[in-house]
């Protein structure tokens, strides 16, 4: 890995779909921890003001446009990040839709799976894919997956959880997929001085957050998410700066061993 035009002394990390909500703030806690943060967002424009207004409060920040669900978007991140740093040390994997909140599983369409799995799982894994050939060569990396309860066999047979019963089901079934790949990807890595975990943040006060509300808590009562944006993040910073002696291969919420 030569020909490097940026010479960086800290930690970089990688935070997809971080121009907004949690992964701005995953991207602004990180900073504040003296990390050298890339925002990685598909939109530019915002992605640039996302830059700008962490940029104003003296934090080492750029931008970084990447679209998960392309992949030759996905290649060419790898490739500017290989020939500008030589590395990526953290990568968190925040970028995620929720389409079908609250349809059963018996009604949802097949398009509005595949499309929830192209982000929430298939995004996942190339970006994975592309970090861990530059994160081995320096024996460091830490992968942090932004998943979900919802997803967890533990909370699914809980009948009427939530008032969910087998609605969100894509949603859902992503965020299970999720966590097996950190399973299996953890184990791959393992020698490598690579720890990969999965992170739940909570019903979090952003706008999937409001959504993944039951219209019975939140439309009626009025009720917010009961996590804030910063209590949401912590998890998965945490995870995103262990030391080597910290776990791998597991699911948390807040710093807690959580129910796969």
């Amino acid at each position: 890995m030569n020909n490097k035009t940026k010479q960086v002394s800290s930690r970089i990390a990688l935070v997809t779909g971080a121009n907004r909500g949690i992964g701005r703030e995953i991207a602004y806690q990180l900073a504040l921890k003296g990390l050298h943060v890339l925002i990685g967002c598909r939109d530019e424009d915002k992605g640039r003001n996302t830059v700008e207004e962490l940029r104003r409060e003296g934090l080492a920040v750029e931008l970084q446009i990447v679209d998960v669900n392309d992949i030759e978007s996905v290649r060419m991140m790898a490739e500017t990040l290989n020939r500008q740093y030589g590395r990526l040390d953290v990568l968190v994997n925040n970028a995620g839709i929720l389409r079908d909140h609250g349809v059963s599983v018996l009604d949802v369409e097949e398009s509005v799976i595949k499309e929830t799995l192209e982000t929430n799982y298939f995004g996942a894994l190339r970006m994975i894919q592309a970090a861990i050939p530059l994160m081995k060569e320096h024996k460091y990396g830490r992968i942090v997956n932004l998943s979900s309860g919802l997803g967890a066999f533990e909370v699914m047979q809980r009948q009427g959880f939530l008032g969910l019963n087998g609605s969100t089901s894509s949603y859902r079934i992503s965020k299970t997929m999720l966590n097996a790949l950190t399973c299996l990807v953890a184990q791959d890595v393992a020698e490598m001085g690579i720890k990969v975990n999965a992170a739940c943040p909570g019903r979090v006060q952003t706008e999937m957050g409001r959504s993944t509300a039951t219209a019975s808590q939140t439309m009626a009562e009025g009720l917010p998410a009961p996590v804030t944006v910063a209590e949401g993040a912590d998890t998965a910073v945490w995870l995103a700066t262990l030391d080597d002696e910290g776990p791998n291969g597991r699911f948390f919420r807040e710093r807690r061993l959580a129910a796969w």
